[in-house]
């Protein structure tokens, strides 16, 4: 069994219509942000990777049930998958369905190099509310942030704050948390209230403004690790600095 790291990038959007382009908008800006990468392949029953000479014609006819199916660069050693899946409004903020869009690849140095681009490209081109890249193995953390019973703790093991579940929110533009690299929209941007050149000046140096007007910033220079001292200090310099991230305290006006 592979023992490679991996990068994970989920990012949140509005649920797909019909025949949705946001499906191709995601899978061609992700090609222009890896040199190289060619998504020309679905996942056989096997798990063996099955060309697809008329992707872009295929993928837009299986766009059912909210998503899209699994599709790869046909490189089994060094695998990129890319998917979508609806999550139900019971799960969602706001009580409205929202597309989900997945990526994996390894993180090694061309992922990283190419990481925040691609970020911007599956966040814009779902035109997504908010979004992450983070090391494989985050969820892990966040699930511990997250406040099940009125009992909890403050703090979650790591000592970073709880949060509440992304259906306890009743905007799908606050994030529920951060990650490595942080997608927020425009609309996102202005619940959390980000930016505020006099406070935010540090974050503003790993931060880009993107097409729509979003943002990608970043947390930390290397990919974030929860055994770093340091990187859990940054964490929970972010969380303090926007207490509407996860739900702690509401929007403003």
């Amino acid at each position: 069994m592979s023992t490679q790291k991996k990068l994970t990038l989920i990012t949140y959007a509005p649920a797909l219509a019909g025949k949705d382009s946001r499906t191709l908008n995601i899978i061609h800006g992700m090609e222009n942000a890896l040199p190289g990468l060619r998504l020309e392949w679905e996942v056989g029953e096997s798990g063996r990777p099955i060309a697809l000479p008329q992707r872009d014609t295929w993928l837009v006819e299986r766009i059912e049930d909210g998503g899209f199916p699994v599709v790869c660069n046909g490189d089994e050693r060094h695998p990129v998958t890319v998917w979508g899946i609806e999550s139900s409004g019971r799960s969602s903020p706001g009580g409205q369905p929202q597309l989900e869009v997945h990526a994996k690849l390894p993180l090694d140095g061309p992922a990283v190099a190419a990481a925040a681009a691609l970020l911007e490209a599956v966040a814009e081109g779902a035109r997504s509310f908010w979004g992450h890249a983070s090391p494989y193995g985050y969820g892990a953390e966040v699930a511990q942030q997250f406040r099940r019973s009125p009992d909890d703790p403050e703090r979650s093991p790591r000592g970073l704050p709880m949060l509440n579940l992304p259906e306890k929110s009743p905007r799908a533009e606050t994030p529920s948390f951060l990650g490595w690299l942080n997608y927020w929209s425009a609309a996102a941007a202005e619940v959390i209230g980000f930016p505020e050149p006099a406070r935010d000046a540090e974050l503003l140096t790993r931060a880009r403004r993107t097409p729509s007007g979003g943002w990608i910033v970043r947390l930390t220079e290397a990919p974030l690790d929860y055994d770093n001292p340091a990187h859990l200090e940054a964490l929970k310099r972010v969380y303090e600095r926007f207490p509407v991230i996860g739900g702690r305290t509401a929007p403003g006006p």
